[in-house]
């Protein structure tokens, strides 16, 4: 089971859910015997919608169990996926490959970042050879031509942190200066 960014298993929560002393799956500490929200299930028991399949008014505790069975809401919901997978086909797919890379050096292939970075220090920290940084390559300033003269150093000292973290691709250099120098002065 997953939580915020920890993962529990089910064994684990259970422990933890007790009857005898329940306590929190993260800090430890020990949770109040709950109260039951009457006045919310109130007000999900008498308000109603409709089925988006079949129009039928039922309460909202009682469609959940209704549109597992509608065969109208089912294919209400396979006509919306039949329409968002046709949208997104017809869309190019011209956006370029920023995750993976591959080694200058060698035929090895689909590097992160990192990767790539402590495999050409394990495997080519005596190479010389003048090569194109892939990384630099894919991004929308990079010259996919220029060699650099001392890769290793440049990929150490250039590529020790992930561009996409810091890096809006859709956006203009004038634009991010602009947002940099706005920042910076929201900052002092």
């Amino acid at each position: 089971m997953r939580d915020g960014g920890s993962l529990f298993c089910s064994a684990c929560l259970q422990e933890c859910l007790k009857p005898k002393k329940p306590v929190c799956g993260v800090c430890r500490s020990a949770l109040a015997p709950g109260v039951r929200a009457m006045e919310l299930e109130r007000q999900i028991e008498s308000t109603e919608t409709s089925c988006h399949g079949c129009r039928k008014n039922k309460t909202c505790n009682e469609i959940r169990a209704h549109v597992a069975t509608c065969s109208k809401y089912q294919n209400y919901i396979m006509e919306g996926v039949k329409a968002t997978t046709k949208d997104a086909s017809l869309q190019p797919r011209n956006i370029p490959n920023r995750y993976t890379f591959p080694c200058p050096y060698c035929p090895e292939k689909n590097f992160d970042q990192e990767g790539l970075v402590e495999h050409c220090k394990l495997f080519h920290s005596t190479d010389t050879k003048s090569v194109v940084c892939p990384i630099c390559a894919s991004m929308p300033w990079g010259d996919p031509n220029y060699r650099s003269a001392n890769f290793r150093e440049h990929i150490q000292r250039r590529h020790r942190f992930s561009y996409d973290t810091f890096v809006d691709y859709d956006v203009d250099e004038e634009d991010m200066m602009n947002q940099v120098l706005q920042r910076s002065i929201i900052d002092q």
